[in-house]
């Protein structure tokens, strides 16, 4: 059974320090220790559900020695959880972030870095409806390129005129309960040098973790049309291919489950996307939606495919994973399902910045209301949804 919001939040604030915005009922619980983590959020604070997926049991230890790391996950990474987490492309590569130079593309040798990782963002403004944190570090790539960064991030609860805006509607349906938030996460080149594609570039990677349901389904419209231009519909083997029974690939829409028992992940390319994604629990009957600002993107999107790339600026813009056992007999990670988006990859010039906002909603109510808002923002019905496919011939 998920936990409430109020226990989740309890739960936190005695292993960690959390800024909580509010307005309303609605809430966003954020650990700047977590590099600004959103670790989840709620429309009711008292008796609502609790969105984000947290890893209790590593919260509770706590950062090890390194003894103490020593193979185990830690090692690795601290998988937290949280319903939206500022990471920095590209993974996998010849541009890497998680592989040093001269290690293999194998678990063994991927690490997170730790100012993404274990290291805090500081925060640095906060009112009752934001916070504002940053940070600046340096990472090295698999090519041995050194970046010098300035990191800011902003989360923001919505009020009900940009939530209306989000719906593309006139105004909030009086018989919903909505909990919903902005990111504004900035990259800025602090070196001396350009950065160029040649030697590898970063770029803003955000990654929602959330409780998975047997009836949760993710669901991501994108643009039909020939694969000559816009690439495959869907990039769904970077865990080896998802089977059918996961995935339903159409026209113009996908599903996949968010059920959290196999792991698999896709992507869609940016030629392909239509800048949104979501789920819908038809348990909960909770509609969640990610949006991102689209833009111009002169050097593609990084790959973080785990391999030397023939086309390392070729990589997706929208994600979505469900986690699973990764091999026979082994425990999975959550189990959790997530929602990612990226930025473009960023060639920036001493100085320069690059920004990516992304908007998450969670909306509570009747199937009757829901439905004109997932028909007007997926294209596709809640009973499509929920089938997992659509009723077109």
């Amino acid at each position: 059974m998920n936990q409430t919001f109020h226990d989740d939040l309890e739960f936190l604030e005695r292993h960690t320090p959390i800024v909580v915005l509010q307005r309303d009922e609605a809430a966003v619980a954020i650990a700047p220790d977590y590099q600004g983590r959103v670790m989840t959020s709620t429309f009711d604070q008292d008796q609502g559900p609790s969105f984000g997926w947290i890893n209790r049991k590593v919260i509770q230890a706590g950062l090890l020695s390194d003894p103490q790391r020593k193979g185990k996950l830690e090692e690795h990474i601290y998988i937290f959880g949280g319903e939206e987490r500022f990471w920095l492309g590209p993974e996998g590569g010849q541009f890497a972030l998680f592989f040093k130079p001269g290690t293999k593309f194998e678990f063994s040798d991927w690490t997170t870095p730790p100012a993404i990782d274990t290291e805090p963002f500081e925060l640095i403004a906060k009112s009752n409806h934001s916070a504002e944190f940053k940070r600046d570090c340096e990472l090295t790539n698999y090519s041995g390129t050194t970046f010098s960064m300035g990191i800011e991030r902003t989360i923001r609860l919505l009020d009900e005129e940009a939530i209306a805006d989000a719906l593309q509607s006139q105004s909030v349906p009086s018989d919903v309960q909505v909990v919903a938030y902005e990111s504004d996460n900035r990259l800025t080149n602090r070196g001396d040098q350009a950065w160029k594609p040649e030697t590898g570039l970063p770029s803003i990677w955000l990654l929602g973790m959330y409780n998975p349901s047997p009836q949760t389904t993710v669901v991501i419209p994108f643009k039909s049309g020939p694969e000559e231009t816009l690439g495959p519909k869907v990039n769904d083997t970077y865990f080896g291919k998802v089977p059918p029974e996961y995935l339903t690939v159409e026209q113009d829409v996908l599903f996949f489950k968010g059920d959290g028992t196999r792991r698999g992940k896709i992507g869609i390319t940016p030629e392909r996307s239509k800048g949104i994604a979501g789920s819908y629990d038809a348990d909960g009957k909770v509609l969640t939606i990610v949006t991102y600002n689209v833009q111009a993107a002169p050097q593609g999107f990084v790959n973080s495919m785990w391999e030397h790339q023939a086309e390392p600026y070729q990589g997706d813009v929208i994600n979505s994973y469900n986690d699973g056992s990764p091999a026979p007999g082994e425990p999975p990670l959550g189990p959790f399902y997530e929602l990612e988006t990226s930025s473009p990859a960023a060639a920036l010039a001493p100085g320069e910045t690059m920004r990516h906002v992304q908007r998450t909603l969670h909306i509570h109510g009747p199937e009757n209301a829901l439905d004109p808002i997932a028909l007007r923002l997926f294209g596709v019905s809640l009973s499509e949804i929920k089938a997992g496919q659509t009723n077109r011939k």
